[in-house]
């Protein structure tokens, strides 16, 4: 290189993982999961929106078991979300580098691995704003189209058998940027909170999402998450 040639940037990747898959591996919510120190002169809002992904984490590396995160969707930084979370965690798991905590703007998230199943722990008040629609049947669930919704988050859903707490549930959130959700944690968490009982919510196409209710107002979130592919920038 002579003194005029100025050094091309390194290629950035972001790796893309599905979180709430079903028990196959398969659906799930796509994750962009970005290092800190790749993108640190990159417009960070800018990237999750090229990314176009329902949420973009920007991680830190782990320090003594805990990773600090941003949340990103396509048009606004979150303090706190679901699917970015346990995504996250078990990412940097698989990168052998586990953590016991994701600090996050809203807080200390607490995180756990238990039978192929990645959780986290978090208060339903750290979760965006969600509009709650309990409707009385799948057929009905199944004929709302994302078109119908140009602002908020609104998250529908309907029994399938209460006594078990087992729900389906669909997600939109133009608010968001984003038009339809696969699987929506936050919006799992507050409504285990509303409901004060653990669910078995299966949303969008089939994604699946667990919750256990703790009395004190913490609720546990959990589903299984799989490698999917990389994107180079």
């Amino acid at each position: 290189m002579n003194a005029h040639e100025v050094p091309e940037a390194p290629d950035i990747q972001v790796e893309v993982v599905r979180v709430f898959t079903d028990p196959a591996g398969q659906l799930g919510n796509a994750l962009g999961i970005a290092r800190a120190g790749d993108v640190v002169a990159l417009d960070k809002q800018e990237l999750a929106a090229r990314l176009g992904f329902s949420e973009t984490t920007i991680v830190e590396d782990p320090v003594d078991g805990v990773a600090r995160i941003r949340i990103f969707t396509p048009t606004v930084e979150l303090p706190f979300a679901g699917h970015p979370s346990v995504g996250t965690a078990w990412w940097l798991a698989l990168q052998r580098t586990p953590v016991h905590t994701l600090q996050e703007h809203a807080g200390p998230v607490a995180v756990d691995q238990t039978d192929g199943i990645t959780w986290i722990t978090a208060r339903a008040e750290w979760a965006p704003e969600f509009t709650f629609h309990q409707l009385d049947s799948v057929e009905e669930l199944a004929l709302l189209r994302p078109d119908d919704f140009t602002e908020g988050q609104h998250f529908f859903w309907v029994w399938t058998d209460e006594t078990r707490g087992a729900l389906r549930s669909r997600m939109f959130a133009p608010a968001m940027g984003i038009a339809e959700d696969e699987a929506t944690g936050a919006a799992a968490v507050a409504l285990t909170a509303q409901l004060r009982r653990g669910l078995v919510v299966t949303q969008g196409q089939g994604s699946q999402l667990y919750t256990e209710w703790d009395s004190d107002g913490w609720v546990r979130l959990g589903g299984r998450v799989t490698e999917d592919h990389v994107v180079v920038l």
